[in-house]
């Protein structure tokens, strides 16, 4: 990873700080986005101690909007000609149903839309890079999950969990569509379930949701631990020519027959890309 450029979503705690740490401290360059200004400079400092000859960078961003997502991403696109990894990292699970300024349900938004805005514009930078990987952090939550086309916004009916659930299935499939499509450009795509970690997720959804994620942390794997399967998708040679799987401590893993649907991950690019105007 010497001298490589990583950018990386939801770097400013959990999983996605101990992968920018364990990444930088193999000599790779990180680039992050984070909402929180107090949170990102303090990450940023805290990068800068682990490789102080990095340049590293943070930017900011509100993740849910697609104008926001534009922005940045253009942002990194100039400054950055040549990118060898993104990972998607960045997500939440919200109690009560929120719509977004875009009229999009927040999960679906943030979880799911970032990624594939975030991939689809900073894409002629990871192809500039020759070989460059995209790792996108989904879950087992997925397992139980289907996708309703007609519904995607969560209109009827609302369980913070299931739409948490259908949008880390969307992120199966966005990966096995998105390695199709990068088949022969040197640019391979992996996701992974990361294992329960206890980590600042779920804290923020408020309600009694939120209280029995805290309680069930007591049970839960470390970050250190959760972070491992990411840092092995983005900087192993084992898996350099691998693209399209799905990981799971740091080895393939089968996700569910719904999240192998080739027909669903087909039609979810398209409807995504109708929605943002990318990836056409």
């Amino acid at each position: 990873m010497q001298g490589k450029t990583v950018v990386i979503t939801g770097a400013t705690s959990g999983i996605g700080e101990v992968a920018a740490d364990k990444l930088a401290g193999m000599g790779a360059r990180i680039v992050f986005i984070a909402r929180d200004p107090a949170r990102g400079e303090e990450t940023l400092k805290h990068l800068r101690a682990i490789a102080p000859g990095a340049a590293h960078a943070v930017y900011y961003a509100d993740l849910s909007r697609l104008s926001e997502l534009k922005r940045v991403a253009g942002e990194i696109a100039a400054a950055e000609p040549k990118i060898d990894v993104l990972v998607n990292n960045a997500g939440a699970m919200f109690a009560a149903r929120e719509v977004t300024e875009d009229g999009l349900e927040k999960t679906f938004a943030l979880n799911h839309m970032a990624y594939f805005v975030l991939t689809n514009l900073l894409l002629p930078s990871l192809k500039a890079a020759g070989r460059a990987r995209i790792v996108s952090t989904a879950s087992d939550a997925h397992k139980g999950a289907r996708l309703d086309f007609t519904d995607l916004q969560s209109e009827r009916g609302y369980s913070g969990f299931a739409v948490y659930g259908r949008s880390k299935l969307m992120n199966i499939l966005f990966t096995r569509e998105l390695a199709r499509r990068l088949e022969g450009t040197g640019v391979t795509a992996n996701c992974l379930h990361p294992g329960f970690v206890a980590s600042r997720f779920g804290d923020e959804s408020g309600g009694i949701f939120s209280f029995g994620v805290k309680l069930a942390k007591n049970f839960a794997i470390t970050p250190e631990r959760g972070a491992e399967t990411i840092v092995h998708l983005a900087a192993s040679p084992e898996v350099e020519r691998t693209s399209g799987g799905y990981f799971y401590k740091s080895k393939p893993a089968t996700p569910t027959r719904e999240a192998q649907n080739d027909a669903d991950a087909a039609k979810l690019w398209q409807v995504s890309a109708e929605i943002s105007g990318v990836g056409a």
